[in-house]
């Protein structure tokens, strides 16, 4: 069983928050926890004096790989030549829409590989396949949200705390890990403008939902247009 005392990085905190721990499934929609698990990557490495972010880029200001071989990994594609390298750094907001689903993979086959959460292959109407991660203990999930329902009573007193919150917000899903009320929420979602990686976020999830509602504008246009 895995301990609920693990130490876990931040974008693992942050799936463990955002996927239901028993059926494995996702409490959000569309690419908006894929963008989150990337932003939190980038943090977690600021916070581990890895890189920094500003201006709407993010720069490598210690290339030395990270213990942590997910963290690695996501730091030797920001130091790539071929996405800004160490001088001028990458567009944080393309970087993370482009390589999203690709860190919320790996992040999550570490997580496996951990044993905190395990890997359940399902196909819809028998054909399709699709993946869920279960946790492995319920208890650990849980200790992640009492953790946070508890910096957020303190009104989230740290950095860290912070930037969950905000990462969670960006994607909406504060209606579903806060306790709080509307007002709580609305408080979170000004943590966004905040924190340079959750702001990022909150474009690519801005995107996503301006992409869906002009492809709706246009096949809905397309079928009621008339012949002149």
């Amino acid at each position: 069983m895995t301990p609920p005392a693990l130490e876990l990085t931040l974008p693992e905190e942050l799936l463990l928050l955002a996927l239901d721990p028993l059926r494995g499934k996702p409490y959000c929609t569309g690419r908006s926890l894929s963008y989150a698990t990337a932003g939190a990557a980038l943090r977690e490495l600021e916070f581990q004096g890895r890189v920094t972010g500003q201006g709407g880029r993010t720069r490598v200001v210690s290339p030395l790989a990270p213990q942590d071989p997910f963290l690695a990994q996501v730091l030797g594609s920001l130091s790539d030549p071929d996405v800004g390298g160490l001088a001028g750094g990458v567009d944080t907001p393309r970087w993370i829409r482009r390589t999203a689903p690709h860190i919320e993979e790996l992040c999550l086959e570490h997580l496996v590989r951990r044993s905190v959460l395990r890997r359940e292959t399902h196909r819809l109407l028998g054909l399709l396949p699709y993946q869920r991660h279960p946790a492995v203990d319920p208890a650990l999930p849980l200790a992640v949200r009492d953790r946070f329902t508890a910096a957020e009573a303190a009104r989230f007193p740290d950095p860290r705390s912070r930037t969950l919150a905000a990462l969670v917000s960006a994607i909406g899903l504060s209606g579903e890990v806060t306790r709080g009320g509307l007002r709580d929420r609305w408080a979170m979602r000004g943590l966004v403008d905040e924190d340079w990686a959750a702001d990022a976020v909150h474009r690519n999830v801005r995107q996503d939902r301006a992409n869906r509602k002009r492809r709706s504008h246009i096949s809905g246009g397309g079928g009621s247009s008339g012949g002149d």
